[in-house]
């Protein structure tokens, strides 16, 4: 049964973010007057095809790792485009009309994943209040004296590693705002105070310079190093976060544009060093994340699905061949040098493209290996 639920909960999570990532393309496309030759979701043999009436093919394939939108191109040497039609291709376009059509896939992931957050936040969700542990011993934590059961009420960033500044502090709600917070400041190595109640009430604030927040390293847990962690706290005494529908879409937002830079200095952190490549996942991790958090309840399949949507939304927007960021680099050439790149030159950069894609899908799978298969 567990395996069942696995498996379904990972075909919806694929279907559903592919399907809205190509919804965004599809939807542009016709908006800039394109014609859609087909939409596709998953690749393989068709299971199911539909022939709408203005002549879009809507395929359903066999293999669900996908899905594309096909457009008419003049570029493409398979299509042969009538005279009348030429108005419709893609490459007949301006060009900040195909850079709209090419953007809206990765951006329409981060819409969903506001939406889903924000769906979260109207229904009300348990959160796990921002009371901190005992922080370990020579943590930076531990040496600026905060203790066990002191709260964190406000957060404010520090530019530059300066002193904290009289004004406002913006409110912290649960631990789970606190921890995306604290992320971006050790990412991004900005300082930051904190507005903390220590358990008589009192209150005081606490001063991290961006000098003494600990480096990200592969073999190091940052977290542990600055000793900001949350207390074990039972469930009753968790808080409800309920919002009405314009504060949920505004606090879902900030969180969707924190989680994609901290996601994305990690995934640069990759390519310099920095993070540990054994952290990208594949296909069996995103099985088993759908399948626990299904089981869980349906605000945490919300949740990882927006985690997800975000991830599948900047994957694209790197700039590798065959991924919109790609084309988007095309796209920056383009208006910098005044012409295309031509379409023996793109052609080339596809196979390099396809070379990387097919690395680090064979990487992400060999971790996900042995991750789960190793005793």
């Amino acid at each position: 049964m567990q395996a069942l639920i696995t498996l379904g909960a990972f075909l919806l999570t694929l279907g559903v973010l592919v399907s809205f990532h190509e919804f965004g393309h599809f939807l542009v496309a016709r908006a800039c007057g394109v014609k859609v030759l087909r939409f596709a979701v998953g690749f393989g043999k068709p299971l199911f095809t539909y022939h709408a009436k203005n002549k879009t093919e809507w395929v359903l394939a066999s293999i669900p790792l996908g899905g594309y939108v096909k457009l008419l191109d003049g570029r493409d040497r398979s299509q042969d485009i009538a005279v009348e039609d030429e108005m419709q291709a893609f490459d007949q376009k301006p060009l900040w009309q195909r850079s709209m059509i090419v953007a809206a896939g990765p951006f329409a992931n981060f819409f969903l994943a506001v939406a889903l957050f924000s769906v979260i936040y109207i229904s009300g969700v348990p959160q796990l209040p921002a009371v901190l542990q005992s922080p370990p011993e020579n943590s930076v934590a531990a040496k600026f004296g905060v203790s066990a059961g002191d709260r964190v009420t406000g957060w404010q960033t520090l530019d530059s590693g300066a002193a904290p500044i009289s004004g406002e502090f913006d409110s912290i709600p649960s631990w789970n705002a606190l921890r995306w917070n604290l992320m971006d400041a050790l990412t991004g190595e900005s300082g930051f105070a904190l507005e903390l109640q220590d358990s008589n009430g009192s209150r005081f604030i606490k001063a991290f310079k961006a000098d003494d927040l600990p480096k990200i390293t592969p073999e190091g847990d940052p977290m542990k190093s600055l000793g900001l962690l949350p207390q074990v706290t039972p469930l009753a005494q968790w808080d409800e976060l309920k919002l009405n529908p314009l504060q949920a879409w505004g606090f879902a937002s900030h969180r969707v544009w924190l989680i994609s830079k901290v996601s994305l200095r990690l995934m640069a952190g990759m390519f310099t060093g920095q993070t540990s490549i054994k952290q990208l996942g594949g296909p069996l991790s995103i099985a088993d994340m759908a399948g626990k958090s299904a089981q869980i309840g349906w605000q945490p399949f919300l949740a990882f699905l927006a985690l997800i949507s975000i991830s599948i939304g900047l994957l694209n927007l790197l700039p590798f061949p065959m991924l919109d960021g790609g084309q988007l680099l095309y796209d920056a050439w383009e208006l910098v040098a005044g012409k295309r790149i031509s379409l023996s030159m793109q052609e080339q950069f596809q196979k390099l493209g396809f070379l990387l894609l097919i690395s680090l899908s064979l990487l992400a799978l060999f971790n996900d290996l042995q991750r789960y298969l190793s005793p």
